[in-house]
């Protein structure tokens, strides 16, 4: 997301200028900040001392004094005649102003005393002092940005130099686990296991070791068994401690994890290596701000920073705090975010009021999530995100159908209560994949409702045009990862989630795009030692990707000495990146590169070497794995990789039978039902209907896969062939010799020699041993077909029933004629025995 633009020369440093300038780029929209709590708000104190003297002393009001000077939060102790410092003084807001200067950093405002005061556990307002220091750096944020002060750079510096040390690295197997698995199972299974009926994430009490095991590895410290997240949750938390005895009960947990750890043999690097210096990404990595998003009418935010417990905290400074109360099955994730496994994050219908005060009075709004769906298979819709009271009945919706984002919304030209019809991403282009995507629902009254993916438009017009959102219901809920009653669950995890008063503008939406999410480090691997160049580093930003994984990505070459350059070509080959002391297995994304440094390219802003980024596994976790690089040339320094015989494949398994049964998929069933009717599936009505549906239908042959969706787009697909054939008087009078399609449904089949001239061709052609062969795919035929007969009584009942008599709402006599041909031939050609093969 970063690119190397610009420098800023200070101490030893290079600046990365990421994104824009301050609040946004060009052309970038600046609103007022919509604060409700102004004068006091939600706290309840009305300001009557001096006006605000400077713009940026009134910014400072808005952004930071209304929301802390209530006697809940700041202002029980640091006012006038107070405790010092009294940076919220209630007498005068221009004396706070001066005060509150000294202790904030407009251009970290992470790193501003107030933040890590309250971060610390000073009078923080909410359970997780965390959630605290989040809310205060987002408040201070918007000043910074009002004032211009925000920084978007970054400045690199030296880090300590170590050398790769020897390094306990977690087995691929459970191998030594016993003693831990023991005490998992035994007093952590009944929540933590899948057979649990109170089952919670992570399932370290599973009975299978294997399973117990990786959820486990990420809570364990193997150099110091003390410090793990297991015995650190008996010893400190008192959770779920055995025996009446917290203390004894994180003893033996210890205890048992020593006993692994001592197990495991320390890993010493290859001497024969080329390898940089090492680093640790906790310690020595350097913060990549991802500053510049655009939050001017932000009225919710929820960063999921805090990694534990079962509240997801609204950090968005305006009041009230819409937090979501976590339950069911879910996991909080490393890198910041939450997983839904079947489980719910919600928040109260008070709390849920802010959306329906606040979006309504403008409206318009932006639902800005980062997401990470787990597979394109739900439907449903599955709700990911939903403003609702129950599964019929919503104000807004943000769902996923297999491949496609959905938006339902209830407004005053709609006017449905579930927010029908729904606007959804094109079929065709499967913009949702089973990957971390940055999805913006949008609406305005003008526009109506847009859908972006990724910084781009990605959804067609809206068929409803824009109204008020005035018949919003404010009794309903926001609700993640499932419906507010529990059904059409979402499984996939949101590590972001924003919600915007107004529309955000598609510059903005790209900017917040590009602006990325989760915490970002920058690692600067020394080389100098192996180089004739001074301060030289090769630099990824990486962040922690998962609770299983890091993401490297976009290295670049720099030196730290402003006035160094190569003296001579450096050429660099095969860079790999090792963890803990030994090359990780996969992700070697580098292991190709071969480039050379030289004068000519070389600049003092650095050189990319490559834009790709790449996944390395998680072995101990950020605090404790030990990253390196290797190379197998750089400079004149040479690895003489040998690469390793694959190993002969074994003796192929002597898998379970499978079934001699398979599906048709979406082309094989289109070129069928073409071939069922007559109809070419060129036809323009079938052609437009099968790009709609095609996604909807088996794309695999394991019957196992097979869904109710399938078989409402086979069923869709079916009726449009049959309707072009029974429309057709030229083609159905050719496929159904003799019928009188003129006829009343009284007379059309009453007779057995009536009934056949319908029944009979379908059957023919359905039952044929070859009726059709799909190129590339061979023969698609069952040998094994079901009886005619039984096939004819079914079709001859359908007949029966749709020409009984009518009593109310009749079509024509001669339309339920026509009717009736084109039900039988759906529900011949889309039936179990056309998809079947």
């Amino acid at each position: 997301m970063y690119s190397l633009v610009n420098i800023s020369r200070a101490l030893l440093p290079i600046a990365l200028l990421t994104l824009t300038a301050c609040g946004g780029g060009s052309g970038a929209e600046t609103t007022a900040n919509n604060n409700p709590n102004a004068g006091g708000g939600a706290s309840g104190f009305v300001y009557t001392g001096p006006a605000p003297q400077t713009e940026d002393v009134q910014s400072f009001k808005i952004n930071v004094w209304d929301n802390l000077v209530g006697d809940d939060r700041c202002g029980a102790c640091h006012i006038e005649n107070g405790q010092s410092p009294q940076f919220v003084r209630r007498d005068d807001v221009n004396a706070a102003y001066a005060i509150a200067n000294g202790l904030v950093d407009l251009s970290n405002p992470a790193a501003s005393r107030l933040v890590t005061k309250v971060g610390g556990g000073h009078n923080c307002w909410k359970s997780e002092a965390s959630a605290c220091a989040d809310e205060l750096t987002v408040l201070i944020t918007r000043w910074a940005q009002a004032s211009g002060s925000v920084s978007n750079t970054v400045i690199l510096t030296a880090p300590a130099i170590k050398d790769v040390g020897a390094s306990k690295s977690f087995p691929s197997t459970p191998v030594g686990f016993d003693p831990v698995h023991t005490l998992l199972t035994t007093y952590c299974s009944n929540c933590h296991s899948s057979e649990s009926a109170n089952q919670q994430q992570p399932f370290i009490g599973e009975a299978d070791m294997q399973i117990s095991y990786d959820a486990a590895r990420s809570r364990i410290n193997l150099d110091s068994p003390q410090n793990s997240r297991l015995v650190v949750r008996l010893r400190d938390e008192s959770h779920n401690c055995w025996g009446g005895n917290c203390t004894a009960a994180a003893n033996e947990m210890e205890d048992a994890i020593r006993t692994f750890a001592d197990s495991i043999d320390p890993v010493a690097v290859d001497p024969a290596l080329v390898i940089s210096k090492a680093l640790n990404l906790a310690s020595d990595g350097i913060v990549a701000s991802s500053g510049g998003r655009i939050e001017s009418n932000l009225i919710a935010l929820y960063q999921f920073k805090t990694g534990s417990g079962n509240t997801a905290f609204d950090t968005s400074g305006i009041q009230p705090a819409m937090d979501m109360n976590l339950s069911g099955a879910y996991e909080w994730l490393g890198a910041w975010g939450v997983k839904f496994n079947g489980g719910k994050a919600q928040a109260t219908t008070t709390g849920s009021r802010k959306l329906y005060d606040l979006l309504g009075a403008t409206g318009e709004f932006s639902i800005e999530a980062w997401v990470i769906p787990e597979n394109v298979t739900q439907d449903g819709p599955a709700r990911i995100l939903t403003y609702s009271g129950g599964a019929t009945s919503r104000n807004l919706m943000l769902g996923q159908t297999l491949y496609n984002y959905d938006f339902a919304l209830r407004h005053s030209v709609s006017n449905d209560a579930n927010g029908m019809p729904l606007l959804s991403t094109p079929d065709a282009d499967e913009l949702l994949q089973a990957t971390l995507q940055h999805v913006v629902l949008n609406y305005d009254p003008i526009n109506g409702r847009r859908i972006y993916v990724n910084g781009e438009l990605a959804s067609q017009t809206d068929p409803v045009a824009g109204g008020t959102l005035s018949n919003w219901d404010s009794s309903f809920a926001l609700a993640l990862g499932s419906e507010v009653g529990g059904t059409d669950p979402w499984l996939g995890a949101v590590r972001f989630l924003a919600i915007h008063n107004r529309a955000l503008s598609a510059t903005d939406i790209q900017t917040n795009y590009d602006a990325g999410v989760g915490e970002k480090f920058f690692l600067l691997f020394s080389v100098s030692h192996l180089i004739s160049m001074p301060e030289a580093y090769v630099v990824f930003e990486v962040q922690q990707f998962d609770n299983y994984s890091y993401l490297f990505n976009a290295p670049f070459f720099i030196s730290l000495d402003d006035s160094a350059r190569p003296t001579s070509a450096i050429v660099l080959q095969g860079m790999r990146i090792g963890v803990n002391g030994q090359e990780a297995t996969v992700g070697q994304a580098y292991a190709q590169l071969n480039t050379s440094i030289t004068s000519a390219n070389y600049q003092s802003s650095g050189l990319q070497l490559s834009p790709l980024g790449t996944v390395v596994p998680l072995d101990k976790g950020p605090t404790s794995d030990e990253f390196f690089l290797t190379f197998d040339r750089l400079g004149d320094a040479l690895y003489a990789r040998v690469e390793a015989e694959p190993t002969a494949p074994g003796t192929p398994a002597d898998i379970t039978g499978q079934s001699l049964i398979g599906l048709r998929h979406f082309a094989e069933i289109n070129a069928s039902l073409a071939a069922l009717t007559d109809i070419p599936s060129t036809n323009s009505a079938v052609q437009a209907l099968y790009e709609q549906v095609q996604q909807q239908m088996p794309t695999s042959e394991d019957p196992t896969g097979f869904l109710a969706a399938h078989q409402m787009g086979i069923t869709q697909l079916a009726v449009q062939y049959c309707n072009e054939l029974v429309d057709s008087t030229s083609k159905r009078a050719s496929y159904f010799t003799g019928f009188d399609f003129g006829a009343g449904i009284s007379t059309a089949f009453n007779t057995q020699t009536k009934m056949d001239q319908i029944t009979d061709p379908l059957i023919k052609r359905l039952l044929a041993h070859s009726f059709v062969t799909v190129p590339n795919t061979g023969n698609a035929v069952m040998d094994d077909q079901p009886a005619a007969g039984e096939v004819k009584a079914e079709l001859e009942a359908l007949i029966a029933d749709m020409s009984a008599p009518c009593t109310s709402g009749c079509k024509t006599a001669n339309e339920r004629t026509l009717n009736t041909v084109k039900s039988v031939c759906a529900a011949a050609t889309g039936s179990a025995v056309m998809l079947l093969q």
